[in-house]
């Protein structure tokens, strides 16, 4: 008899993107997060369920152990600070990059840079690769207004095409990291559940490479 497995997903591009996914390894949700409140969903494999909640929240599920494996955005994985995680299979799906942007006509920054964003442990640990002190301003939303309305002098964001960042006057200044959704497995499910996870495994590496 197979092992139970809950995998952890957050709604939205990454849950789009990843059902395609898993329905070619003949799992398929019963219900649809769109149209139902449930937060954990039973599929038609009686031994997997999905668990639907905040992208910044799957790697900690995945690490204590209330689910075995998710699906998570490099950039999540990137911030987070565990370690109770292997990250088996880039999935290549829900692809943007990590950028640092700034305004096109900026004048020269004098002192220490100020950079907001929500993704602080990626930004300072980027700078401190170069050497360079910042001081970062958190923020959970609306970064390109930083540089506009004088917060900061840069913005640390993800970008897809630009256009948010073009109408408010930005541009991208550096490339950081290129980001995708990447499958996570809890280390110990992954010696105590082998007979069941390695083979998702296997099959999802076939299916994406």
């Amino acid at each position: 008899m197979p092992d139970n497995i809950t995998i952890a997903v957050s709604k939205g591009r990454i849950y789009d993107d990843a059902m395609p996914l898993l329905a070619k390894l003949g799992i398929v949700p019963i219900d649809d997060p769109n149209s139902t409140r449930k937060l954990v969903l039973e599929t038609n494999q009686p031994n997997i369920r999905l668990l639907v909640i905040r992208a910044t929240d799957v790697p900690t599920y995945v690490e204590r152990g209330a689910a075995e494996l998710g699906i998570a955005g490099k950039d999540v994985l990137m911030e987070y600070s565990g370690d109770g995680l292997y990250e088996p299979i880039d999935l290549g799906i829900a692809k943007c990059r990590m950028m640092l942007a700034g305004l096109k006509d900026a004048k020269p920054i004098l002192d220490r840079p100020r950079v907001v964003t929500k993704y602080t442990n990626i930004t300072k640990n980027y700078f401190a690769e170069r050497g360079q002190q910042v001081e970062i301003i958190k923020l959970y939303g609306s970064m390109e207004l930083g540089p506009v309305l004088g917060l900061s002098d840069w913005i640390v964001d993800l970008v897809d095409t630009g256009n948010t960042l073009k109408a408010n006057g930005l541009v991208t200044l550096e490339h950081i990291a290129d980001i995708s959704s990447r499958l996570v497995v809890n280390k110990a499910a992954m010696k105590m559940k082998n007979a069941t996870i390695k083979p998702i495994l296997d099959q999802l590496s076939d299916i994406v490479s």
